[in-house]
């Protein structure tokens, strides 16, 4: 066999010497044709794909708002119906009756105790004037039916206005204000 020459030529590789100045990465990237049409499509792909994408969110968000509040509305519709079994049972409703409309069983007492909610301390109520209230129970000295009879007859009967009439003294007391 005759000799042939090699088919790859063995070319020495200089290194680069330490005087050329380093270039940015950047700089060794070239760009064909190629690439640019594919980063050109990726943009356009990018602009037309991102106002439908936007509005798919929102959507999802809507979605997931809704389904939460279905899920309110669910429980507070079991809620309801735990709340009208409720008044299927005949010691509920005589509670209720017994809290509300203060019914009681006859031979029974009821006792109501006004403003104890609101009092945190043991002070002594008092009159808007400032007067201690007493704690006896006492019994007005003007008879209610006579006062309403003279204020309707008074309201019918007199010739003045509404400005010029003084109301009866119906406090108990006896002062006029």
């Amino acid at each position: 066999m005759p000799s042939q020459k090699p088919r790859v030529r063995r070319v020495p590789v200089a290194m680069p010497d330490g005087s050329t100045s380093a270039q940015p990465w950047y700089r060794s990237i070239h760009f064909s044709g190629f690439s640019l049409l594919m980063l050109a499509i990726i943009v356009l792909f990018v602009v037309v794909l991102a106002p439908s994408l936007r509005t798919l969110i929102q959507q999802q968000e809507q979605i997931a708002q809704q389904q939460r509040e279905v899920a309110s509305q669910k429980a507070d519709v079991t809620q309801k119906k735990k709340d009208v079994a409720r008044w299927d049972d005949p010691a509920y409703i005589e509670a209720q009756a017994r809290d509300r409309l203060l019914y009681v069983y006859p031979g029974e007492e009821s006792y109501l105790v006004m403003g104890a909610e609101n009092r945190t301390t043991e002070t002594v109520p008092t009159t808007d004037s400032g007067t201690p209230v007493s704690t006896k129970v006492q019994t007005p000295k003007v008879d209610w039916v006579q006062a309403m009879l003279s204020s309707v007859l008074q309201s019918g009967l007199t010739d003045e206005t509404a400005a010029d009439l003084v109301a009866p003294d119906v406090s108990g007391t006896g002062e006029s204000k």
